[in-house]
């Protein structure tokens, strides 16, 4: 082995070791007892701002090791520029985790994930203007239109036994286990080897093949395909660096297969737009009734009220900005896609897989998976392994961007 790749595999190595404790949305998420009572007071036609203690933590040893790891990176080889660039985001998680529930918490988040006024690829339109423009056409459509496809009619336990059949059919065995968590405000959540569903939570016939498609054909998927990685065990996890790439591919899944629908579009935008008018001064309860009014359950607006003010104060002008990735992630993925069709370079698009990378990540790495130094994903989702029908489908997408609509 070259001595630059032991070198920065070593430092990989030690940066997982460091990096273990800085679980940004685990620690930074509220109990689900408060949404609980913040539910039976609002029962009872009453609203009451939720109260969060949040752990008092100290990472300054970790930062500390991260900071040596950083130093002694070589940024010039591919490597030492991925570990140096992982070193400082992982410090920026810790910091933000030092910060929780103050002010500094939502500048730490931008500066992780963003904001939701940032230009997107081609610089004339933001992500807050994408999600305005998803909230519109779901609204423009006929409400019966949507009044069956949005009806939660499947309960946890249904659903946990038919996605459990389309795992252990995909991979042949039980790999990835789907479990009940009573524990959870989201619905859903994806480990390596764990499905977790909100054991009270019921789901429409569509999140079905969106959760099967999102959260273990991606989330699952690329942290076991980092996991047979020899030389670079980070690729693993999920560091908030690669967050945007991440969800950004995980709703690209569910695009290109045909399983997302305009209503969980309407449902990420608005997450988008609460953002911005959290940054702008909303507070959480004026939030709540943003989600609330825009047709969300209490429960639902509830948990999608704490997702913008998970770490930060209750009161404006803050946010944790996460939900902003899902949209700018899935129109950088989709130029991705197109760009590597356009070069003849689609294989590019299978090394995404085999850990969790950004895109940039990606195209610095792919020598190394080229000459062999870096391990091919093992895991594809079916709709990758049919590269054909990708390679129509990108194709017709870049010919019809080209015909202007406003000109019909």
């Amino acid at each position: 082995m070259p001595d630059a790749i032991a070198h920065h595999a070593a430092l990989d190595a030690r940066m997982v070791a460091a990096a273990r404790g800085i679980r940004v949305l685990s620690l930074a998420s509220w109990p689900p007892e408060a949404q609980q009572r913040f539910l039976s007071v609002f029962a009872v036609g009453r609203r009451e701002m939720p109260e969060i203690a949040y752990p008092v933590l100290d990472f300054t040893d970790t930062r500390r090791k991260l900071a040596a790891i950083g130093a002694a990176a070589d940024t010039g080889h591919p490597l030492g520029a991925y570990i140096g660039e992982s070193t400082q985001a992982w410090d920026e998680a810790a910091q933000l985790l030092e910060s929780l529930g103050t002010p500094a918490a939502s500048g730490h988040a931008i500066a992780l994930y963003g904001r939701p006024d940032a230009a997107l690829p081609g610089g004339a339109l933001t992500t807050c203007d994408a999600a305005r423009h998803f909230i519109h056409i779901a609204d423009e459509l006929d409400p019966g239109l949507l009044a069956d496809v949005e009806h939660p009619t499947l309960d946890a336990a249904t659903l946990q036994a038919q996605l459990q059949t389309d795992l252990d059919a995909y991979f042949g065995t039980r790999v990835v286990a789907v479990e009940l968590d009573p524990g959870m405000i989201a619905k859903a959540a994806a480990g390596a080897y764990r499905l977790r569903l909100r054991s009270d939570a019921r789901y429409s016939i569509h999140d079905r093949e969106q959760l099967l498609q999102h959260e273990a054909f991606v989330h699952s998927l690329t942290a076991l395909n980092g996991r047979e990685q020899p030389l670079l065990p980070s690729l693993a996890m999920s560091s908030p660096r690669t967050t945007c790439t991440q969800e950004g591919l995980a709703v690209f899944a569910e695009q290109i297969t045909g399983s997302i629908d305009i209503g969980r579009m309407k449902r990420v935008s608005l997450r988008i737009e609460a953002i911005a008018r959290a940054l702008d001064g909303a507070d959480f309860l004026q939030v709540f009734d943003y989600f609330h009014d825009a047709g969300q359950s209490a429960a639902e607006s509830f948990a999608s009220a704490q997702r913008v003010f998970r770490g930060v104060p209750l009161t404006g002008g803050h946010a944790f900005t996460k939900d902003a990735v899902y949209l700018r992630g899935l129109i950088d993925v989709h130029t991705f896609f197109r760009q590597a069709l356009a070069a003849q370079r689609l294989p590019l698009c299978r090394q995404l897989f085999a850990g969790k990378m950004t895109l940039d990540d990606v195209r610095r790495l792919s020598p190394l998976f080229d000459d062999g130094t870096l391990a091919p994903p093992r895991w594809l989702p079916p709709w990758l392994e049919r590269t054909g029908g990708l390679a129509g489908m990108l194709a017709f997408s870049l010919f019809a961007n080209r015909i202007r609509i406003d000109q019909l």
